[in-house]
């Protein structure tokens, strides 16, 4: 059983920067695949980035892309997502997934077997 507990979120102002961590325990190994969702209040789920980390591949959801970057340490099974010039509209409760699979299913959110609790980060102008 794998199991997904997300720390690092808060409260910071526009333009600022956060780190969310996504720490694994049981069995996870290079054939995985990891992502960052997020839920804003009132919206949908959404998909913000994952990572192939056998092929080291990752893809980022347009609103993010430039500001944000998924990764990977091998060394103690926690993947990350360095979150940079922060906007309102990145204010949600972070959600971490995995999947047993080389391939990401893209952000296909039921396919993801593994999900983690969340971390709320809140960002003001």
């Amino acid at each position: 059983q794998v199991h997904l507990v997300e720390s690092g979120g808060g409260s910071v102002q526009t333009g600022g920067s956060l780190r969310l961590s996504c720490a694994t325990s049981g069995y996870i190994d290079s054939r995985y695949c990891l992502g960052w969702f997020r839920q804003a209040p009132g919206k949908e789920r959404e998909g913000v980035a994952y990572i192939e980390t056998y092929f080291g591949s990752t893809i980022y959801a347009d609103s993010v892309k430039g500001r944000f970057t998924i990764s990977k340490d091998n060394a103690n099974n926690t993947h990350y997502l360095q979150m940079n010039s922060l906007k309102p509209e990145d204010t949600a409760m972070y959600y971490c997934a995995a999947r047993a699979s080389l391939l990401c299913p893209s952000f296909r959110q039921y396919e993801y077997n593994y999900w983690g609790q969340g971390t709320q980060v809140t960002v003001s102008s």
